[in-house]
């Protein structure tokens, strides 16, 4: 294992590390970052991701030893103090892991669809065993990174095949977003929309078989419970939009069902992620897990 003592902040062997505290410029160098021992040991054992090399402790060292193992040969692990990796990224770090990762081109939503095998030619061709049972999450407008995040950690709890991440929302690889997903970010696949295409992949989900299901509080619309309990397609893509303006007209006239959750009077919304947790719980067929 290349292991590397660092002991000056200005080594160049570790400069894209003094860039962690601006996502952009990582994400301009086709980079992001996994913070904390959880999330870096997801990283490691990814199948999709690329992991450049560590940056750690001796004692976060010692803790990844079993999930350092299978790189011995290739990866770089940069080992120094606690105070100097600060003094490096420039911000506190409580558990002394860093690691950095190769980012790849998100796929497109009929991309994602065929990976997972749900694309509508795949639907045809699957005849009379009719369409796999899936849950897919569309996100439309959400930027905070602690919401990203913990949609992300939903969608791993309740089985969600994919996620889709549409125009406005924070970046799922930006390391705030990763930790609070707990690596999940890194585990569920997910598909980037821009706002020109957005209503155009609304339709390849629905050109897919997915029943597009709008998640509001307008008074109007269906109660959740008695969605989740009624007959529903097996394929159902939940739409949630952003706390503060909620869904585009776009999305909503797009969507097949609009459905709420029931809360106490005078509550007028739940958080985001909470919101999407209750949802999926309710969509979250047991039977196929």
């Amino acid at each position: 294992m290349p292991i590397i003592r660092i002991d000056d902040a200005a080594d160049p062997r570790i400069a894209d590390y003094r860039n962690v505290p601006d996502p952009e410029l990582l994400r301009r160098r086709g980079l992001f970052v996994a913070e904390n021992r959880l999330v870096v040991r997801v990283l490691l054992g990814s199948a999709r991701f690329r992991t450049l090399s560590v940056l750690v402790t001796d004692a976060a060292y010692a803790a990844l030893g079993n999930e350092l193992a299978p790189h011995a040969q290739t990866l770089p692990v940069y080992i120094c103090a606690k105070s100097l990796m600060e003094s490096i990224c420039g911000y506190p770090l409580h558990r002394g892991c860093l690691a950095l990762g190769m980012r790849p081109d998100p796929p497109s939503v009929s991309d994602l669809l065929t990976t997972l095998g749900l694309a509508s030619d795949a639907s045809e061709r699957s005849g009379a065993m009719g369409p796999r049972h899936s849950n897919i999450v569309v996100l439309e407008g959400i930027s905070n990174a602690d919401n990203v995040g913990a949609v992300f950690r939903n969608a791993r709890a309740f089985g969600v095949d994919g996620v889709v991440v549409g125009p406005g929302c924070c970046d799922p690889l930006y390391r705030k977003a990763i930790r609070v997903s707990i690596g999940a970010a890194l585990e569920v696949p997910y598909a980037s929309v821009g706002p020109p295409g957005f209503v155009t992949d609304l339709l390849t989900l629905k050109r897919a078989g997915f029943m597009l299901v709008a998640l509001t509080p307008a008074a109007d619309a269906v109660d959740l419970d008695s969605f989740a309990a009624g007959p529903r397609p097996e394929r159902v893509a939940l739409v949630v939009g952003n706390e503060g303006e909620g869904l585009s007209a776009d999305a909503l006239r797009a969507s097949d069902v609009r459905v709420r959750i029931a809360m106490a009077p005078g509550v007028d919304s739940l958080n985001v992620s909470t919101a999407t947790g209750i949802a999926l719980h309710r969509l979250w067929d047991r039977k196929s897990e």
